[in-house]
């Protein structure tokens, strides 16, 4: 008789099986909203920014080189760092371009 009750007000107090999987399901939508997806805007933004690299425009490596850009290819993109001191790099690197309004004087 002991089981029965207890399995009649074991069956009545269980919830929903969606109220279990809810906190879980908040997590994820937290964690898309808030990490995810501004980091995949941030992501295509750098994108446009380095596929719209042409000549002339002065760039941030993500190593901290300031730059002005010679030549573009496909993957790589020439950058002249000082007169006469040019070197090669992997457009993925480049880490900002610098609006030419905004860059500083060239004898500072």
């Amino acid at each position: 008789m002991f089981d029965l009750l207890a399995a009649a007000t074991g069956a009545a107090d269980a919830p929903p099986a969606w109220i279990t999987w809810a906190p879980i399901v908040g997590m994820i939508l937290i964690f898309w909203f808030l990490i995810i997806r501004p980091q995949m805007k941030q992501h295509k933004a750098h994108q446009a920014k380095v596929a719209g690299l042409k000549r002339g425009d002065q760039v941030i490596t993500a190593g901290g080189l300031v730059a002005r850009v010679v030549k573009v290819e496909d993957h790589y993109a020439e950058l002249e760092l000082a007169k006469g001191v040019k070197v090669r790099a992997v457009k993925s690197t480049i880490g900002d371009v610098i609006a030419p309004e905004t860059a500083p004087p060239a004898n500072d």
